[in-house]
């Protein structure tokens, strides 16, 4: 079959991590799973919403894994494998860890797809590993309706630098390391109105590895880490901020975003999954008063391969910044606080 004949993106019905599931109904199918309690040895399993799975070896060291895999945010196979990869290498580094190999998830529709666009996913998969410094030691593939293909990622951590997502502090400033709207440039993209320079930015975003995390997971001032993906900065911050018991505070002015996001946001392109994730969590959320709905979209937006959230002590927090911007993530900023208080979500 000729690549010529099919875009990729038409292959299936959502792309990127906004493919997730709704946040209110991933809650609802795990919430009678039995707690993994009886395992001492288990530092972070599915309780927090945290990151990855992380297990303390010998009380020195921490093995982390995890897994993600979505279907096509873009019509060049090889731009998507790369993406998918930064994005599922994201989860180690947003433990404060290091990845050292990964095996390939494959799902393909092998009735549909020519050959050579599967192994161009699989090739820029490998690419972006190979960058990042891990083989790709393996995997699985299945024929599959849709195109899916993503990585089970694992890493190492010495276990007193793990950064979980539910240990903010009130007082701590709150970092966030790439811009948001990735989601909107995506849902342009299925209608051929992203161009050429604004799809460009996207491919830098989403393919720039997140491997500040390792570095900053040896600094005691950062307290808390996770990564903006699928639930938008909204729902990522939320599950912060109810982790740690705490209110957190975004600053609707400093949040960066790409380029062209909100213009495309008001010209209608949002994604289905911005809907979904402001029905599932609205209720903690808690915006200024006459917000118009595309600035809340903005704020659901699901992201692919996005940045780091990070909690910091308020003393270290400028030279925190400093240090991730020059480490290559220009767009970084300090875009909140966390504060005594229910948990939940304030945006001022």
């Amino acid at each position: 079959m000729s690549n010529q004949i099919y875009r990729l993106t038409s292959l299936a019905h959502g792309g990127g991590c906004g493919c997730k599931i709704a946040p209110s109904v991933l809650q609802d199918i795990l919430s009678g799973m039995p707690a993994a309690t009886p395992y001492a040895n288990l530092l972070v399993g599915a309780e927090t919403s945290d990151d990855a799975a992380v297990w303390d070896l010998d009380g020195q060291t921490s093995i982390i894994a995890t897994t993600d895999f979505f279907m096509p945010m873009v019509d060049d196979p090889y731009i998507f494998g790369r993406i998918a990869a930064t994005n599922a290498i994201s989860d180690i580094y947003a433990m404060g860890g290091t990845p050292i190999f990964a095996l390939a998830i494959v799902g393909m529709p092998i009735d549909k797809m020519d050959p050579a666009d599967i192994r161009a996913i699989l090739a820029g998969g490998v690419s972006l590993c190979t960058e990042a410094g891990i083989p790709v030691a393996g995997g699985h593939s299945i024929d599959c309706p849709e195109p899916v293909y993503g990585l089970a990622v694992i890493g190492t951590c010495p276990t007193a630098q793990i950064k979980r997502n539910s240990v903010a502090r009130p007082g701590d400033r709150l970092i966030l390391t790439k811009s948001l709207g990735v989601g909107i440039y995506s849902a342009a993209i299925k209608k051929d109105e992203l161009d050429a320079d604004a799809y460009e930015e996207m491919i830098a975003s989403t393919t720039l590895l997140n491997r500040i995390g390792s570095t900053l997971g040896a600094n005691p001032a950062v307290h808390a880490m996770t990564d903006v993906t699928g639930f938008g900065i909204l729902g990522h911050a939320l599950e912060m901020a109810r982790g740690a018991g705490v209110t957190v505070r975004l600053d609707l002015g400093a949040l960066p975003f790409l380029r062209e996001a909100e213009r495309l946001l008001q010209a209608g392109f949002v994604t289905g999954a911005s809907h979904r994730n402001w029905k599932s969590y609205g209720h903690d959320v808690r915006l200024p008063g006459g917000t118009e709905d595309w600035r809340r979209h903005l704020l659901t937006d699901p992201q692919t391969s996005g940045g780091l959230l990070i909690a910091v002590d308020p003393s270290s927090a400028d030279g925190i910044l400093e240090t991730i911007r020059d480490a290559g993530y220009p767009g970084a900023a300090i875009i909140g606080t966390v504060e005594a208080g229910a948990p939940l979500v304030e945006v001022t």
